[in-house]
């Protein structure tokens, strides 16, 4: 062979070396967006199927600080890092005694973990005002929950704005109100009740990972999704 001679090999059109590129990158971009609406998904929809009556990410819960009825301080800021189950109740509620048990057998479920505090707030004077109704319930033995006393419902009310009860709020680790049940939650299709469903376990664990639901749902704003909770309503 010569010297001078030049390779044989064929010179790809630049034109077709764009359109390999254009190809690779839809292909990543596909992926890179499957994955994100993976992790959407993930993160959304156990707090879409726990039916909540309002569902979202942009309201910060206004921080409180109550008597425990026993020389100490219940303060919500203080739970930050943790996914708080906000549980509002009273005495004269008939619905609120029928679930109270049920909340204690989810707080004693998530008893070892350092990640998940359950805290109740009744509008009752104290632990004398509500002393035969948790002996009633318990018997002898502490609910596994806090109680927290809010006796001129400057909190449940005033700051709040609940009227009926039972309530229940879930909060995220930053503080921000991520959903609200009105009345005993129910969940899922066989609507079962939402302490004893899985699915509460998926949404605190879902709250916790990177991935945000950025979802908002108030049936105040919008009414359109009324008819999907009215399959659970009793």
């Amino acid at each position: 062979m010569a010297n001078g001679d030049k390779s044989n090999t064929p010179t790809i059109p630049a034109w077709v070396q764009l359109a390999f590129a254009l190809v690779a990158g839809f292909i990543v971009y596909g992926f890179v967006d499957m994955a994100k609406h993976a992790e959407m998904r993930r993160a959304c929809d156990p707090l879409v199927q726990l039916r909540p009556r309002y569902m979202g990410n942009d309201r910060v819960a206004p921080d409180f600080d109550l008597s425990d009825g026993r020389g100490g301080r219940v303060k919500l800021s203080s739970y930050r890092g943790k996914v708080v189950i906000l549980h509002f109740w009273t005495k004269t509620c008939g619905p609120c005694l029928e679930e109270l048990p049920m909340v204690a057998e989810f707080a004693q479920q998530v008893k070892s973990r350092k990640d998940v505090a359950v805290i109740t707030v009744t509008i009752d004077e104290n632990p004398e005002s509500i002393k035969d109704v948790l002996s009633s319930l318990f018997g002898d033995k502490a609910p596994n929950f806090v109680i927290a006393y809010d006796p001129e419902n400057t909190v449940v009310r005033d700051k709040f704005g609940t009227k009926l009860f039972p309530e229940t709020w879930l909060i995220d680790p930053s503080g921000i109100v991520r959903a609200r049940f009105d009345g005993v939650p129910l969940a899922g299709e066989a609507c079962d009740v939402v302490w004893k469903s899985p699915l509460l376990l998926s949404a605190i664990d879902a709250l916790e990972a990177p991935a945000v639901c950025d979802l908002v749902f108030d049936p105040k704003a919008d009414p359109r999704p009324e008819k999907l909770l009215a399959t659970c309503r009793r």
